[in-house]
């Protein structure tokens, strides 16, 4: 045995590191010292363990014979995982191990958390992988083989990553090249043409191979008509997908080529764009006095199917598509329809009779037309058409033409109220004062389901009415409503509403600061007088 001195300069060879980083002195001065004192191996490297804190020795191995030495070392350095510098030479160190064991090491595992119990506890080493055994068991030349034929595929697989880059570059350029072109196409302004037709050839593909166009495999082609009046057919409809487009739709197209570039909103005549309200009213149900009845069967009407669908669904039932009504005049009918679109959430058109009378023939049924379709784009929808009788009476034989105009104006809208495609979303609501003169078909079930009749209001709804509308005015607390509604017979709402509203000129003329009791007596006598004048007047 060796004296200590070679085992102690050999030890503080390798104890100073604190690295487990393996170069090459450490493989050539463990080795130096090994085979001058082969016994001495396993204490040196038992000394390296205990004094470095980052290391351990790993395995004892028994050495194979020379041809393989090189490889064996290879693949411990490897399945250990070892930072080896890339000058360490494995055929010299073959060489100087064919007599002894080698010693590994590997960096342990330092735990992040501290130990329970606030002690120093030694780290846990750290788990490795281990190589395939297959891989183990194969020879050099095997290893050879195999290491060439990857080298093979990965330069094939260099080369195409070459070529898919490539590629993608001359795609990215052709996408840029077309983008400009289709920024200059797309130049404003456009030239507005409806389509007449979608047609659907078949595939006539006369190349073969990388030759076949991929725009000739488009069958979908197009005839469409400009503001012109010239017809032109496409072969290749553009940048719209045909499958959006619909014979009658308004599209813009370049004025040169005439490839549809944009679709473009419906077109409405600006009269039903005008019906649409857009400003919400403010009347509440609150503010309608002694129609409680007739409240209730329009909300059960018209605002419930809207609101809580689910309802009418759950028991299996159809909600009415409209509400018919009628009364004497100032009895609330508009009232309550502009209560119902302050209430609801849905656009609201309102329609007046006398408007879809027009001259022109066809004129009035397309604006009927042209409302039901603007709101079917904007369902849920209400349609309040005020004065139905001016379209809607009884068909009799005319030899006038204004008479047959008006006769197909409500023809279309008998056909809109319950044709061949129906729509649920879409609310009708009408009023009239002449529901004798309506035609049967106009009332019928499935058009106008719901008739409501408001007829004169009676002694407390004409007391609820005046309280309503002079509860914003200064009253005098002495004022009787009860008995100013039993001086009112046969007044209508509307007419109760002129009595508070002269009670207040009648106070106002007399600088007075609040509106007393003989002021609305003085009104309601006013309002009688204009109510005889007129009465006689029409006698």
């Amino acid at each position: 045995m060796r004296p200590c001195s070679h085992r102690s300069s050999n030890v503080s060879i390798v104890e100073g590191k604190t690295k487990t980083d393996v170069i090459w002195g450490d493989f050539c001065n463990i080795f130096k010292f090994s085979v001058k004192d082969n016994e001495f191996l396993p204490v040196v490297a038992c000394s390296f363990a205990s004094r470095n804190p980052h290391a351990r020795i790993m395995q004892l191995l028994p050495l194979s014979p020379l041809r393989r030495e090189k490889n064996l070392l290879g693949r411990l350095c490897h399945s250990r995982k070892l930072n080896v510098n890339k000058d360490v030479n494995f055929e010299e160190l073959a060489r100087c191990t064919s007599l002894f064991s080698l010693v590994f090491f590997e960096k342990r595992k330092m735990s992040q958390t501290p130990p329970p119990n606030g002690g120093n506890k030694a780290p846990e080493a750290m788990d490795v992988d281990e190589i395939d055994e297959e891989i183990l068991r194969m020879s050099t030349d095997d290893l050879k083989s195999r290491t060439h034929l990857l080298d093979n595929e990965i330069r094939i697989m260099r080369s195409e990553v070459q070529r898919i880059n490539h590629s993608a570059t001359t795609l990215k350029e052709r996408i840029k090249e077309n983008t400009e072109r289709i920024k200059v196409n797309k130049t404003l302004p456009y030239l507005v043409s409806n389509v007449v037709e979608l047609l659907d050839l078949e595939d006539n593909l006369e190349e073969e191979g990388a030759n076949i166009d991929l725009d000739a495999q488009k069958t979908k082609c197009a005839v469409i008509k400009t503001s012109t009046r010239a017809t032109y057919f496409l072969p290749v409809v553009g940048l719209v997908d045909p499958d959006e487009l619909k014979p009658g739709d308004l599209v813009g197209v370049n004025k040169d080529s005439y490839l549809i570039l944009e679709k473009l909103p419906a077109e409405y005549d600006s009269r039903v764009k005008a019906m649409e309200v857009d400003e919400r009213p403010t009347e509440q149900y609150s503010d309608i006095g002694g129609c409680d009845k007739q409240i209730q069967e329009l909300i059960e009407a018209v605002v419930l199917p809207m609101t809580h669908k689910d309802r009418f669904v759950n028991l299996g039932i159809h909600p009415p598509k409209g509400v018919l009504m009628y009364g004497p005049p100032g009895t609330g009918k508009t009232m309550m329809a502009r209560a119902v679109a302050a209430q609801t959430k849905s656009t609201f058109l309102k329609l007046a009779g006398p408007q879809l009378v027009q001259m022109f023939i066809g004129d009035g049924a397309k604006l009927v037309r042209d409302a039901f379709a603007l709101a079917k784009e904007k369902a849920p929808a209400i349609i309040f058409i005020d004065e139905l009788d001016a379209i809607g009476t009884k068909r009799f034989d005319s030899e006038k033409a204004g008479d047959r105009e008006v006769q197909r104006t409500m023809l279309e809208l008998l056909n809109q109220l319950d044709g061949f495609q129906p729509n649920d979303e879409i609310k009708v609501i009408a009023a009239t004062n002449r529901i004798d003169v309506l035609d049967p078909a106009l009332l019928r079930s499935g058009r106008l389901d719901r008739k409501i009749e408001l007829p004169h209001p009676n002694e407390d709804a004409r007391a609820r009415i005046m309280q309503i509308h002079s509860r914003k005015m200064n009253v005098n607390k002495d004022v009787n409503f009860e008995e100013l509604a039993r001086c009112t017979d046969d007044f209508n709402g509307a007419q109760c509403k002129a009595v508070c509203v002269e009670a207040g000129m009648i106070a106002l003329r007399r600088d007075a600061t609040e509106i007393l009791h003989e002021d609305f007596m003085d009104a309601i006598l006013e309002v009688q007088a204009k109510k005889k004048a007129s009465l006689n007047y029409y006698a």
